[in-house]
């Protein structure tokens, strides 16, 4: 029995390391390792009578191959190449490089900053030069406006004729007045409301200026003389003539004179001056007085 139990388990240990190797561990898989059949059943159902009845050292015994067990390493990590000196030149002129651009959008960014307030102050300065030019004429336009001709047109009676009126415009500003023409309409109406919207003439071509064409200022010349005699003439008949005698119609007397200053350029604005005035006819004593709406009374 000696001899023959020590074969026998030389060939138990050699098939439970065999086993060892191939089948995962109990612990490693727990369900298999419960259906694993005992280890000297394995090793005996494998192993032939022949083999459990040589000897040690025979050849059977050398037959039996030892498990091997394969070890992975890693290998070692590689050690970084050293850089040359073209690639240090190279990594330092990119730095130099993104430097230098850095720099120049710094500047680049300061440099609009200066330009965007250089274009603030000049369209401060410019809005400034402008208000100031607007200012400047309107000043000049005062000046020349106070220093302008105004001709003004009051009704002034005559001396030598009872009930006899003149019109007479006269210079009321500081320059010479030169009178380009005038215009004048009798019109007999009910009263100012029944008049035309705007002043009418049956001779829309101006009249040859009066005498004297230029006025100084302070001077003054006649535009339409009217008397008593006068409304008779305007009358087609007796009864209206009544009419006016007792106020039921009036008569009025409406012109407009056209003149330039000259102090002004020769195409300035020609100026203009509307008047309108009217006859009151008494039984004995009449009067001429300055009436009319706003249209019949304008000055520009």
């Amino acid at each position: 029995m000696g001899f023959k139990g020590l074969a026998t388990w030389t060939v138990v240990l050699l098939a439970i390391g065999q086993a060892s190797a191939a089948v995962p561990s109990k612990a490693a898989n727990p369900a298999g390792a419960d259906r694993q059949t005992p280890a000297h059943s394995t090793a005996s159902d494998a192993v032939p009578a022949s083999a459990a009845s040589a000897s040690p050292g025979s050849e059977s015994e050398a037959s039996v191959p030892e498990p091997q067990h394969i070890t992975i390493t890693n290998p070692p990590p590689a050690a970084p190449a050293p850089s040359t000196w073209r690639e240090q030149v190279a990594w330092g002129a990119n730095l130099v490089l993104v430097i230098l651009g850095y720099a120049g959008i710094m500047m680049a960014l300061s440099l609009l900053k200066k330009i965007d307030r250089q274009t603030a102050y000049a369209e401060t300065a410019a809005d400034a030069a402008a208000t100031a030019a607007q200012a400047a004429l309107l000043n000049a336009q005062a000046v020349v406006h106070s220093e302008r001709p105004w001709i003004l047109v009051t009704v002034e009676p005559s001396r030598s004729i009872e009930n006899s009126f003149t019109v007479v415009a006269t210079n009321r500003g500081r320059t010479p007045a030169r009178i380009i023409s005038t215009m004048e309409q009798t019109r007999i109406a009910t009263d100012e409301k029944h008049l035309p919207l705007k002043p009418e003439y049956k001779n829309e071509k101006a009249d040859a200026p009066l005498v004297p064409i230029i006025l100084l200022p302070g001077e003054f010349t006649a535009i339409q003389p009217f008397c008593r005699d006068d409304v008779k003439g305007l009358c087609d008949s007796e009864e209206r003539f009544k009419r006016i005698e007792t106020w039921e119609e009036k008569v009025f007397l409406y012109g407009e004179i056209l003149y330039k200053d000259l102090i002004s350029p020769p195409d300035s604005q020609v100026h203009a001056t509307n008047w309108c005035c009217w006859y009151i006819h008494g039984r004995q004593n009449s009067g001429l007085v300055m009436a009319g709406p706003p249209e019949y009374n304008a000055h520009t």
